[in-house]
């Protein structure tokens, strides 16, 4: 969930519309956070997380995204995402664990999937994300 968001909530949000990414060979089914409330709530309270899922946070700007992990009971890897899809950092978040996870860069996308999910694929940063909300950032 975004740092900057600490709105009070006790349920998980309802699943938001999807967009198909692509990491190689791997399809990933991401959830697109798109307002403010759908990014405050993220993946608040939800209690799994389905292999190729993950949620993208999709935001007008580029800045110094940060995340947390209050209320978020699954554990999660964060990839912070460049215009053309390029991962810029990625960072592995604990449940429940309120330290701040940042984008080494300004970035418009963060992509939450479920933790190791990068690294068990060798995905690093400098790697390249295909998809349609990157092809619309240019």
């Amino acid at each position: 969930m975004p740092l900057h968001s600490a709105r009070a909530q006790t349920a998980a949000q309802p699943r938001l519309p999807t967009t198909d990414l692509r990491a190689g060979m791997h399809t990933i089914k991401a959830e697109l956070a798109l307002t403010p409330e759908q990014q405050a709530t993220g993946m608040m309270f939800r209690k799994e997380m389905n292999g190729n899922e993950g949620m993208l946070f999709v935001n007008d700007d580029k800045s110094q995204r940060c995340f947390w992990m209050k209320n978020t009971l699954v554990p999660l890897s964060i990839a912070f995402i460049a215009d053309d899809g390029t991962i810029v950092n990625i960072a592995d978040m604990k449940p429940l664990d309120e330290r701040s996870h940042c984008a080494k860069a300004p970035v418009r996308f963060a992509l939450e999937m479920p933790q190791g999910w990068f690294d068990k694929r060798g995905i690093k940063a400098g790697f390249k994300l295909a998809g349609k909300p990157f092809a619309a950032a240019k």
